[in-house]
């Protein structure tokens, strides 16, 4: 593990003689004065072995192990980002330091190493494969930071192992700037079929607005624009200043602020910066510590700023970004979007749906859904939430209801987790129309869920041949237990499952797992589930970055360590919220299936490795004997 010294909590204020305010990140120049980014090799993450899902969790015994059914790997939200890009939203992370300044997704120092970390990355997988062989790899979605034909070039490419170009426009700094500087990938093997889930960050701008949802906003236009935009602070909530988006789950109006048209203005009680409009900036790709320019309030500058534009940072529609992964030199082809039936591509332009048995010896079938927000359902607010229209809802009951009469254990790969983001966090299940409150509901959303959470688990308990929901998305390793019970409220082992998350390669922990499945003797399969901190070399662009990913959490020290209460009301009001998780008591308790690393000598671990348990029916047990 990784240890470093952590502060009991950020420094309070700016230009202090103890280390950096949070909208102080971009002063990289400063971190060796404060010594943010120096760690050591600490000890090793244990493998703890979870029995919480079988009835005879007391006292349990690991079986012996009869056969591994699968080994993955899995990677997620790598957010290949053009730092140089005009329509970025730096300038609000250095602005407000109320909403913005902890908001480390719109900047950090990381974003110039993206590709780099990648690439190695990519060589730890390699050298994992060359000890014991992986029979595929997963990608778990937000490949791109704004859904870039670029950036999801680039990250294809440096799985294909092709010559990287890390930078745009006028390519500044490409021949001095570690950063910049272009480079050979080292590329997966090539006997490792990867595979691909599709984030909201693949295809929305920074993951939150549908780029054609307006388009008198020229959102698409931005992209490719040699000018610097100023918009207003996205990030401001409109709470009780902007009717009728008042209320939570619905938090902002991102249109109205990017529109310069929101009644919200920043008045920040720190930085001192106020105002309605700011030019956003960009990295400096000439400057070796990756400095921001042409960012601030829009009425100092005497014209807007410019830049080199350059047309491969366009945005891609769905399908133009699925289209790319049939441009690859590794397998399979098109990455798991060539297994998309016929019928359902045409019945939904982007349907990034699909299926696959990893072995066909085995079986066990892995559920690729996309459960990220329409382009067209026309809420205002930040699209991070977990959905499912009529068509994907239909294809996920199909595809569980095949796997159980078929006798194949599954697990759903999905970019969004369930049951773990409270209301408000903007990563929940998105329920627009059926709020506990209607004055909560979104007032400006045309389409509805089409499955409330309970409904959704329910159908996922009530196939027991479920045996893991995977995901990304919050950028953090939690694991949890989703337990079914009967009427009388005793646990059904069969009917349980467990969810992985996995964090970010870009941002602290930067890590990745492995996956292995086994049948055990005792009728029971297990998951082995461990993060992997990718192999750096010292002086790389990638130890580069692993050092600022560090500075990072040192100096705004965002949660890493989730674990969303169960409450009833929205903190602080008596609005009635949805329930974060159906399995448990809505009481304002923690989830106590969610635990994270403890290690000795390392002050903070967001990390956790486990072995998970899960009972299969008699059935499946009768199946898997007879082929193991």
């Amino acid at each position: 593990m990784l240890a470093f010294d952590v502060k009991a909590a950020p420094v309070s204020s700016l230009k202090s003689s103890v280390g950096l305010h949070p909208t102080e990140l971009s002063q990289v120049q400063d971190y060796d004065m404060f010594g943010y980014g120096q760690y050591q090799m600490g000890n090793g993450l244990p493998v703890v072995s979870r029995y919480d899902l079988l009835s005879r969790a007391a006292g349990y015994t690991a079986p012996k192990k009869r056969a591994k059914l699968a080994s993955f790997f899995a990677i997620t939200d790598v957010h290949i980002t053009d730092k140089e890009a005009p329509n970025q939203l730096i300038y609000i992370q250095q602005a407000d330091s109320v909403h913005g300044s902890r908001m480390t997704s719109i900047y950090s120092p990381v974003i110039s190493y993206t590709t780099q970390m990648l690439d190695a990355t990519i060589q730890t997988v390699n050298a994992l494969h060359d000890q014991s062989p992986f029979d595929f790899g997963i990608s778990l979605g937000d490949v791109c930071d704004s859904a870039r034909y670029n950036e999801v070039r680039m990250y294809i490419d440096v799985i294909d192992g092709k010559s990287i170009t890390p930078s745009s426009g006028a390519h500044l700094g490409a021949d001095t700037v570690d950063y910049q500087k272009p480079f050979q990938a080292a590329g997966l093997n090539p006997s490792i079929p990867w595979y691909q889930v599709l984030g909201n960050h693949d295809h929305f701008f920074i993951g939150s607005v549908p780029v054609d949802a307006d388009p008198s906003l020229g959102i698409r236009e931005s992209y490719v624009s040699d000018q610097v935009w100023a918009v207003g602070d996205v990030l401001i909530p409109n709470a009780a200043k902007s009717k009728p988006m008042a209320l939570p789950p619905v938090i902002y109006d991102i249109q109205a602020s990017i529109a310069g048209t929101s009644p919200v203005t920043l008045n920040d009680p720190v930085t001192g910066i106020a105002g309605n409009t700011f030019y956003m900036g960009v990295v400096d790709g000439s400057s070796p510590y990756g400095a921001i320019k042409y960012a601030g309030k829009k009425e100092d500058f005497a014209s807007p700023p410019k830049v080199a534009a350059d047309p491969n940072r366009r945005a891609l529609l769905r399908s133009e970004w699925i289209d790319e992964f049939f441009n690859t030199t590794t397998q399979p082809k098109g990455h798991g979007f060539g297994l998309v039936p016929e019928a359902l591509r045409s019945s939904q332009d982007g349907f990034a749906c699909y299926s696959f048995v990893p072995r066909p010896e085995i079986p066990l079938k892995v559920i690729v859904l996309d459960n990220t927000q329409l382009e067209t359902d026309g809420s205002r607010d930040i699209h991070g939430h977990g959905f499912l229209d009529e068509v994907r809802w239909r294809w996920l009951q199909d595809e569980l209801d095949a796997g159980q009469v078929n006798n194949q254990l599954m697990v759903i790969a999905a970019h969004i987790p369930i049951a773990v983001a409270a209301s408000g966090s903007l990563m929940e299940w998105w329920n627009p129309k059926g709020q506990n409150t209607p004055q909560q509901n979104d007032p400006n959303a045309i389409i509805d869920n089409a499955v409330t959470l309970p409904e959704l688990i329910k159908k996922l308990q009530d196939t027991p041949n479920l045996v893991m929901w995977m995901a990304g998305h919050r950028h953090l390793n939690t694991v949890k237990a989703l337990p079914a019970y009967g009427d009388a409220g005793q646990l059904v082992p069969e009917k349980s499952f467990w969810q992985v998350e996995t964090s970010s390669l870009q941002h602290f922990p930067q890590q990745f797992r492995t996956f292995d499945i086994y049948f055990n003797s005792d009728g029971t399969v297990s998951i082995s589930a461990i993060n992997v901190d990718p192999e750096v070399a010292d002086g790389t662009p990638a130890a580069t970055s692993r050092k600022y990913a560090i500075a990072e959490h040192q100096i705004c020290q965002t949660p890493l360590r989730s674990n969303a209460p169960n409450v009833q009301y929205f903190p602080g009001t008596k609005l009635k919220v949805d329930s974060v998780d159906p399995t448990r008591a809505q009481d304002g308790s923690l989830d106590p299936s969610i635990h994270y690393g403890d290690v000795e000598g390392v002050p903070y671990c967001a990390s956790y490795n486990a072995e998970l348990f899960k009972q299969l029916t008699p059935k499946m047990i009768e199946v898997m004997n007879r082929l193991i």
